[in-house]
């Protein structure tokens, strides 16, 4: 078995720079959060995007898409910006035969105080156990597209009432 992780920019790849007083997308930290997490599995890691989520078009989805219709491994994660995960998360609902888990974080990662180690940690045990189908693993909990929203003020994901 081994996972793909489609890195795509958001906030858990942000980095700050002092001289311009603001966060950019950089390098995705997935080899590192999986180096310091011992893991004991087979993965490759694919940078085919750096964008805050607010700035991703209908043309980055499409991107998106084909690069997870077109990989073979059949079980992949995507990190992604928390602000239009849902959005991309229901335009890859029709790729079959796939385990598909979008994760990502409220801070960056290089922070202490970020969840994306125990997001990308979770997001990993999701996607050996799901079954087909595309979700989001992140605030502790496992999602469905069509069954989920963020909640700005408390920083999380919950389910739609």
């Amino acid at each position: 078995m081994e996972i793909k992780f489609i890195a795509v920019g958001g906030t858990i790849d942000k980095v700050y720079f002092d001289s311009l007083s603001r966060y950019e997308i950089g390098e995705s930290n997935i080899n590192d959060i999986l180096k310091d997490g011992r893991i004991n599995f087979k993965y490759k890691v694919s940078s085919i995007l750096k964008k805050d989520s607010l700035d991703m078009t209908d043309q980055d989805r499409l991107i998106i898409h084909q690069a997870v219709q077109a990989e073979i491994n059949d079980k992949i994660i995507i990190t992604h910006g928390t602000d239009t995960m849902i959005e991309t998360a229901k335009v890859l609902a029709d790729i079959k035969n796939k385990v598909i888990v979008l994760t990502g974080a409220m801070e960056p990662a290089k922070f202490k105080s970020s969840d994306a180690i125990f997001n990308i940690g979770f997001a990993v045990a999701a996607v050996q156990t799901l079954p087909h189908g595309v979700y989001l693993a992140i605030s502790g909990k496992i999602f469905t597209p069509d069954n989920v929203m963020k909640n700005r003020i408390l920083k999380q994901f919950e389910e739609k009432m």
